[in-house]
């Protein structure tokens, strides 16, 4: 129960910081680029990479801190079905270069972030 009490607290964490760095980027950039959620799928890849990395090579954290982190906080920050719909949109509206270019951008940008973040704690820490 602990656990899912921890999830249940990172997913609203994740959520709220998803919905603010959504805010902003539209203030800053517009709406005619989901800007926001290629924002968040590739920050949230690269904080995975180093979570990942460090509780591997460093720190011993407790099961309900990896899922409150991991599955909560990143869970409700990164948002693949928000993904989805934004490029399910720009086909709908026949933007079909625009959805490409935000399809491979997002797949490509997310996986590259990830290793990166992996990377630089492997750097750091070993």
């Amino acid at each position: 129960m602990n656990s899912l009490f921890a999830v249940a607290l990172g997913g609203a964490v994740g959520a709220s910081g998803r919905y603010l760095f959504n805010l902003q980027m539209m203030r800053l950039l517009g709406p005619n680029f989901p800007w926001g959620t290629l924002g968040v799928n590739i920050i949230g890849s690269f904080v995975m990479g180093v979570l990942a990395g460090s509780f591997a090579l460093r720190f011993n954290v407790s099961g309900e801190m990896r899922s409150f982190l991991m599955t909560g906080v990143l869970g409700g920050f990164t948002t693949f079905s928000a993904f989805s719909l934004d490029a399910g949109n720009m086909i709908e509206r026949n933007d079909f270069a625009l959805a490409g270019l935000y399809i491979g951008a997002s797949v490509v940008g997310s996986i590259a972030a990830l290793f990166l973040g992996l990377y630089a704690v492997r750097t750091v820490l070993a």
